[in-house]
């Protein structure tokens, strides 16, 4: 067996982290509209998050926040010029436009790309596919950035292939991992990758929420990966689960080596008989209902291999606070089944009201030991850089944010500074504009 360890890329939370709603189908999102944001808090959250990860012996990475608003953006919609005065004459011009070009949900890294590490891959190498994110306006903008962090650090094309998104069409619509799943022995092993998928051409909501992730894009993916035919599945998300709020297959399902958590209403089709040698732990909506799982996000919470035999769950404190989410989880860890031994309850409130939890923060990559040494850049966290990072957040991050603040053009300025010295910390070169 060839030694391999799971990485977690996460997102760190940008400057300009706000409550403009703008992702339909995500209720959290919707829910607090407008209210007031806390970058800082955010952006320390989230590190304290990578820190846990980090003690648990997990191996954390961090990927920076994308320059926002982003000069080419401003441009494409007619905002020409310096950053200042384009933003100024969005403001006049087109205010709605404002919370788009401000977004910070890059910060979800679960949604940067689908992932196949080297051990399932044709050629050898560990596979990335850039997400194109179709389905909202404000996270496609993400996916020119995104291809450039990732090439960044995964230049070593001995060991890494980073692809970029398919046609930006609703045909081709591409969420990443948050709907995408490994199942396998151990990280280094040869494993099966399941996608799941909403629809099957476009994002189509008959009754309900956009169906984000298509089976075209899913199949595209796997092929480009060169994935084995024989350990590859396509699962069709259950459309009763998108409607109560689960807009990817991660917020009702996660999975870790050979263990798969889901919601019985997770999947409309799962061939789980197929896999051998799986732990599947089916949570019934007796137990659990879809509303309590999407308002908790128990199923977004992080499941990780702590040691051999022996995996944890990673849960927003939302999880605990939920009667019937803090019962299944007691339940989990009483039952002597299954690897899960222990749980870790995380605050990342700033996140969630966003309706983002500890899994949309991080993007996984199973590396053997060659090709974590291959990685670009300064982006591998140890103890010194958790610090920097923490430092760097307290000089640049505003405590509070509101959609009014998004009219001034000094919030722009603060953006950029704090990137350009963020880039300068992480060695990824020269700062976007």
């Amino acid at each position: 067996m060839t030694r391999a360890r799971e990485t977690n890329f996460d997102g760190l939370v940008g400057p300009t982290h706000n409550y403009a709603g703008l992702s339909f189908g995500n209720l959290a999102s919707g829910r607090h509209r407008g209210l007031p944001s806390s970058p800082r808090a955010a952006a320390l959250q989230g590190i304290a998050k990578m820190r846990l990860l980090s003690t648990l012996d997990i191996p954390q990475a961090v990927l920076p926040p994308q320059p926002r608003p982003y000069g080419p953006v401003l441009a494409s919609l007619g905002f020409e010029g310096p950053l200042p005065d384009a933003v100024k004459r969005m403001a006049a011009d087109a205010p709605e436009l404002l919370a788009l070009v401000y977004s910070a949900s890059a910060m979800w890294a679960a949604n940067a790309a689908t992932v196949s590490p080297s051990a399932d891959t044709g050629d050898g190498r560990v596979h990335l596919s850039v997400a194109n994110l179709v389905s909202n306006t404000h996270r496609s903008i993400e996916a020119s950035r995104t291809a450039a962090v990732l090439r960044t650090v995964f230049a070593d094309r001995r060991y890494f292939a980073v692809h970029d998104p398919l046609p930006a069409t609703p045909a081709f619509g591409d969420e990443g991992a948050a709907n995408h799943m490994r199942l396998t022995a151990a990280h280094g092993e040869p494993g099966t990758e399941v996608f799941v998928y909403g629809s099957t051409a476009g994002s189509v909501a008959p009754a309900g929420f956009p169906r984000r992730q298509t089976l075209l894009a899913s199949q595209a993916v796997a092929r480009r990966h060169q994935l084995r035919p024989g350990r590859v599945r396509f699962w069709h998300q259950q459309g009763a689960s998108v409607d109560a709020g689960a807009f990817h297959n991660d917020v009702v399902a996660v999975a870790n080596e050979n263990v798969l958590l889901y919601h019985a209403e997770a999947f409309a089709t799962a061939d789980l008989a197929t896999l051998d040698d799986i732990v599947a732990i089916g949570v019934d909506g007796a137990r659990v209902s879809l509303a309590d799982a999407v308002q908790s996000y128990l199923f977004n919470s992080q499941l990780v291999t702590v040691a051999e035999g022996s995996m944890a769950i990673i849960a927003p404190v939302e999880v605990r606070e939920n009667d019937a989410t803090r019962r299944e989880v007691d339940r989990i860890l009483a039952d002597r089944s299954n690897p899960i031994d222990a749980v870790h309850f995380v605050d990342l409130r700033q996140s969630m009201s966003n309706g983002g939890g500890p899994a949309c923060l991080r993007l996984r990559v199973a590396m053997t030991d060659d090709e974590m040494a291959a990685l670009g850049g300064r982006v591998v966290l140890d103890s010194s850089l958790f610090d920097e990072l923490e430092r760097w957040v307290q000089r640049h991050y505003r405590t509070e944010l509101t959609l009014e603040d998004l009219t001034d053009p000094q919030l722009a300025l603060e953006s950029h500074a704090a990137l350009a010295e963020l880039y300068g910390l992480l060695e990824l070169g020269e700062a976007p504009a």
